[in-house]
């Protein structure tokens, strides 16, 4: 009931934010291999059900979080962008995206189903290896983005049918 206490009903959608903001932990296996620990979630539903309403709350609640809105979001938005320093010597310099900003946190990306299909598979890395690669302008590295990912979506008919297949109805 503390979970977007605006939002009347939902209890289950409520219940998986919980579960996304404190259910997961992170293992250390003997042969040193990490298995994140972060719950990704989607929300897909018609228009006007409080997605969006939802996400902005996570965004306040959870440490270290960051929102973002998939239709203005690019690859390097979301990842990190090289950007030259305009008060130094005009020496390159990385800028770190919404992912590498929300680092231990939840990055909530909203209308994902409107990003471009190349920016929304800059997002594959992240949620698997919980790391960003980059190689842009000379620099080489790689940030961490151990986030948990919430992200909503309209379906592809802009209606929600229960009788169809989820596949055919998400827009991704």
């Amino acid at each position: 009931e503390s979970i977007a206490p605006t939002i009347f009903g939902m209890d289950i959608e409520k219940e998986a934010l919980i579960l996304q903001l404190f259910g997961g932990i992170p293992k250390e296996m003997p042969d040193g291999t990490r298995i994140r620990g972060d719950i990704h979630a989607l929300f897909v539903g018609d228009p006007g059900t409080a997605k969006s309403q939802m996400l902005t709350y996570m965004s306040k609640l959870a440490p270290r979080s960051v929102y973002a809105s998939g239709k203005a979001s690019s690859a390097a938005g979301l990842t990190a962008a090289a950007v030259r320093d305009e008060f130094g010597e005009g020496q390159w310099t990385l800028e770190a995206g919404a992912l590498v900003l929300a680092d231990m946190g939840v990055a909530c990306i909203d209308e994902i189903d409107r990003m471009d299909e190349h920016d929304r598979s800059s997002l594959h890395q992240a949620m698997e290896q919980q790391e960003i690669s980059v190689a842009k302008a000379g620099i080489n590295a790689t940030l961490k983005s151990r986030c948990a990912i919430l992200a909503a979506a309209n379906p592809k008919l802009g209606r929600f049918d229960e009788f169809s297949p989820m596949h055919e109805q998400i827009n991704m």
